[in-house]
């Protein structure tokens, strides 16, 4: 399933300052049913989002008017817990891009990478400067740039450097999960199979 290519996404960003966000938070389990992508996004958060009676919890961030964008700033250790790919395809369903964090689990970070979520991994102390900027003006940008690895909080131009794997990376640019990406390569393989005696 091709997503939109990631370049370079300039974005105010969605504030999440709690350590240990687990993927039961993210997506509870009662909604893994489905097995398409869409319709994920209306239960982000769900039980955060909204009360038993299906009213929004007004002190909740999704819920704050204050706040918009395509970037989720989270803190420690993002996306830990259980291993469904549902709570990758919950962010991107609700229209995050990029989700940034001090840390990220290591599963959850490779089912963002598969659908066109970028995890941007950064120092604690840039994740408490950007937390600090949010809250001063809640639409305050950043840009994450995917070629040069970068992240800039714009107002100040404070900036860090983000590791990535080079094929997710590539995929990501292009647009492409792993079967676009086999798919732009027919050719090649192909004639490598050609190639190869019987």
């Amino acid at each position: 399933m091709a997503y939109d290519k990631f370049n370079i996404l300039t974005s105010s960003a969605v504030p999440l300052p709690i350590e240990n966000v687990d993927t039961d938070q993210i997506i509870p389990a009662r909604f893994l049913k489905a097995t398409k992508r869409e319709g994920f996004g209306d239960n982000l958060f769900r039980d955060w989002r909204y009360n038993g009676d299906d009213t929004p919890k007004t002190d909740f961030v999704l819920n704050d008017a204050t706040y918009s964008g395509k970037i989720l700033v989270g803190g420690k250790n993002f996306g830990s817990g259980s291993s469904r790919e549902h709570a990758a395809w919950a962010v991107y369903d609700y229209g995050f891009r990029a989700v940034v964090s001090s840390f990220f689990a290591d599963i959850f970070k490779g089912n963002c990478l598969n659908i066109g979520v970028l995890p941007v991994q950064i120092s604690p102390e840039f994740a408490e400067t950007i937390f600090k900027a949010i809250e001063a003006d809640p639409k305050t940008e950043l840009e994450i740039n995917l070629p040069a690895q970068t992240i800039t909080l714009l107002s100040t131009g404070e900036k860090e450097s983000f590791d990535i794997n080079g094929y997710k990376k590539n995929n990501m640019i292009n647009g492409f999960d792993d079967i676009d990406y086999l798919q732009n390569i027919k050719e090649d393989i192909v004639a490598f199979a050609d190639k190869l005696p019987y």
